[in-house]
């Protein structure tokens, strides 16, 4: 299996388990000039997530439309989840970008679409330690493996704190791929860092991280933080092997009691600063 790594914009176009060196999580983003995406039925199910624009999906005989966001700091995202052996075709408006996650299934669900009015305004952590979540795709979603997950952070804050990992299915942790895909606030001059740890494994990797980069983590403590005055959007997918679905992490016990000051430190009142319902220009 791969280490931990970050690829930059221009080095990816399409995580696939062949490129990330796992098994479950692949991950792409499309951006749309007026051609349709066509997705045939197989055996992976696939979570789309508009990251700006509109889409129209035509599935199981049923035109769905959702999505309307101009970027992800606009409001909170809309997902449509497809399950295995279902085709798909997507077509956007232009210069749409819609965000894929796939990863393999055993079971067939339903179509389900997720929209803000399903979400709620959700902030978490505290002191500089505070960020906001939304779940698209909770352990309690009908599907097979995949978990879908976006997360703002205010320009100076930790997120993902304290560092936790998912790489072993025992009590309190389960083993799940995961990719973290960033937008910056201001795409030419944001920038935030993201480290990864494995005490375990002697390895350890801290880097810049910019709008459109990815990080693959297949295990490893994980953190990240925004630079001073740059506000970052992540959007997390994971799936794994175990058969219960869930999110549970293992926090590095060395930091763990950090978020016992949270209580007396409150929320930073910049969060939650994304608004459930697109703001329009």
């Amino acid at each position: 299996m791969t280490q931990p790594q970050i690829l930059a914009k221009g080095d990816w176009s399409k995580i696939t388990p062949e490129v990330a060196g796992w098994e479950y999580v692949s991950f792409e983003v499309i951006t749309f000039d007026g051609q349709a995406v066509e997705f045939d039925a197989g055996g992976d199910e696939r979570a789309f997530i508009p990251l700006s624009g509109t889409a129209r999906a035509e599935v199981e005989g049923r035109t769905i439309e959702f999505g309307g966001r101009p970027d992800v700091f606009a409001g909170l995202g809309h997902l449509l989840y497809v399950p295995r052996d279902t085709a798909v075709s997507i077509t956007a408006s232009a210069g749409a970008e819609i965000a894929v996650a796939s990863a393999p299934a055993t079971t067939r669900h339903d179509v389900v679409l997720v929209t803000p009015d399903d979400l709620p305004v959700e902030a978490r952590g505290g002191g500089n330690a505070s960020r906001q979540v939304s779940t698209l795709m909770a352990p309690s979603f009908p599907a097979d493996r995949l978990l879908v997950v976006e997360v703002w952070t205010p320009g100076g804050n930790w997120s993902s704190y304290p560092p936790h990992k998912h790489e072993h299915d025992e009590d309190g942790e389960a083993q799940l791929e995961e990719t973290y895909y960033y937008r910056l606030r201001d795409p030419q001059k944001g920038w935030a860092l993201q480290r990864a740890y494995s005490p375990e494994r002697d390895f350890d990797l801290a880097q810049t991280v910019r709008d459109g980069d990815i990080c693959l983590l297949p295990w490893a403590y994980h953190t990240t933080v925004a630079a001073h005055g740059q506000d970052l959007y992540y959007l997390n997918v994971l799936a794994g092997p175990a058969q219960e679905r869930t999110l549970q992490a293992r926090q590095d016990v060395d930091l763990a009691d950090t978020a016992n000051a949270w209580a007396e430190q409150g929320i930073d009142p910049r969060v939650p600063f994304v608004p459930a319902a697109p703001t329009r220009g």
